[in-house]
């Protein structure tokens, strides 16, 4: 498996952790006393699902501005993990968002790289 694959299949692992963390904590694990269950899902998780299909196929404009996205969901679980009773919740939403990220970035990078390469090559060739 090459680092691209490698850092995309990161960058999934990260969008989906989120995800079913999200879901599971807001759902059912730890509701919100504040606001109706449906309301808070929706604020948490619409935004996750506009780079969805991009990040599916490996597109690297939606992996650019999805790694923009997942610095929210960094500092929401920053913000949660220091509030004692949320502490698990807050790491979980951290570690997936930063695994997003990394993946996210990290995979933009080494595509372009990629791409630049065979570029030069067919050039080359031609």
């Amino acid at each position: 498996m090459n680092l691209v694959a490698l850092f995309r299949w990161m960058a999934l692992i990260g969008w989906f952790g989120l995800f079913a963390t999200l879901l599971a904590f807001t759902g059912w694990l730890q509701p919100p006393e504040a606001l109706p269950r449906a309301l808070a899902l929706a604020i948490l998780l619409v935004p996750l699902l506009f780079p969805l299909r991009g990040i599916l196929h490996a597109r690297r404009y939606t992996h650019a501005w999805a790694s923009l996205l997942a610095l929210a969901y960094i500092t929401l679980g920053i913000t949660l993990a220091s509030v004692a009773s949320d502490r698990l919740y807050g790491a979980l939403v951290t570690g997936f968002s930063l695994a997003w990220f990394a993946g996210c970035l990290l995979f933009v990078k080494l595509d372009a790289r990629r791409a630049r390469a065979a570029q030069s090559a067919a050039e080359r060739a031609s």
